[in-house]
């Protein structure tokens, strides 16, 4: 009987266009024991005002992929909904549009019992950068 504890999972997406924490983006988070293993729905959250999501579901015992799924486009609409609404109010200039290219992001990764591992995302309407933080 094996005595390591599962990994656990922790995230934070920063908007790099506008240099600022990404609030309010969905995140999804599934899990499977080996390559062959179905996915299984684990739930989700959204991130805070800091971009960061404190509240992910715990992984189970003998995960050995993680899936998290983020959900930008809503994000990108809502952030640009908000700029036009400024814009308006204060006669600012009109800025292109800046929809999501990607409207959503899925980051697939392996894990080890006991680790943690912290996925930053870096997003903007046309890209997006993911690494292993700490």
């Amino acid at each position: 009987m094996s005595t390591a504890t599962t990994a656990s999972v922790s995230t934070h997406i920063l908007d790099t266009s506008v240099g600022k924490p990404a609030e309010g983006v969905a995140i999804s988070l599934s899990a499977r024991t080996g390559l062959d293993g179905e996915w299984a729905a684990l739930g989700g959250s959204a991130t805070d005002a800091d971009g960061r999501c404190k509240d992910l579901p715990a992984l189970p015992e003998g995960t050995t992929h993680v899936r998290l799924d983020f959900e930008t486009e809503t994000y990108f609409l809502n952030k640009h909904s908000a700029k036009k609404q400024a814009e308006a109010q204060q006669d600012a200039p009109r800025v292109r549009d800046s929809g999501a290219f990607f409207p959503e992001v899925t980051i697939t990764f392996a894990v080890n019992p006991g680790e943690h591992y912290h996925v930053p995302l870096l997003l903007n309407p046309f890209g997006y950068s993911v690494y292993r933080g700490s």
